[in-house]
């Protein structure tokens, strides 16, 4: 457990793949309310492949990984790959056991990227 541990607070501390990108193909941005997580995510999409991607935003130690980490997984993938990637994915890459409102940080970033990759604005049952 101590190795997924000093992996999540070295994804939080050092981020992959944080800032914006200019011009990109598809951005979009989520916040958790119960917490106040935000994470912005831009992908530039060239042939249906992510040719590059960026996250931004504030968030605990569990939103920040595992948005650097999907960041990390999603690159060079097609859209029609990350729109498969589910919550046990993500849930996996994080490696601890989280209750359920850590469950929503680590899924954040992943709530956004599936947003933005099917032109989702919301989700069903939430209210915007």
């Amino acid at each position: 457990m101590n190795v997924y541990q000093e992996e999540l607070l070295d994804h939080y501390e050092n981020p992959s793949n944080y800032g914006t990108l200019p011009r990109c193909t598809i951005s979009h941005e989520e916040d958790n309310p119960v917490c106040g997580d935000q994470i912005r995510l831009d992908l530039i999409v060239e042939d249906d492949i992510i040719t590059k991607v960026r996250f931004s935003g504030h968030g605990c130690t569990i939103s920040i990984a595992a948005a650097s980490m999907l960041t990390e997984e999603i690159k060079g993938k097609s859209l029609t790959e990350v729109k498969k990637l589910s919550r046990d994915n993500i849930l996996d890459m994080i490696g601890i056991p989280l209750g359920p409102v850590r469950i929503k940080c680590a899924l954040l970033a992943l709530k956004v990227l599936k947003a933005g990759a099917y032109g989702i604005k919301g989700w069903p049952g939430e209210e915007k």
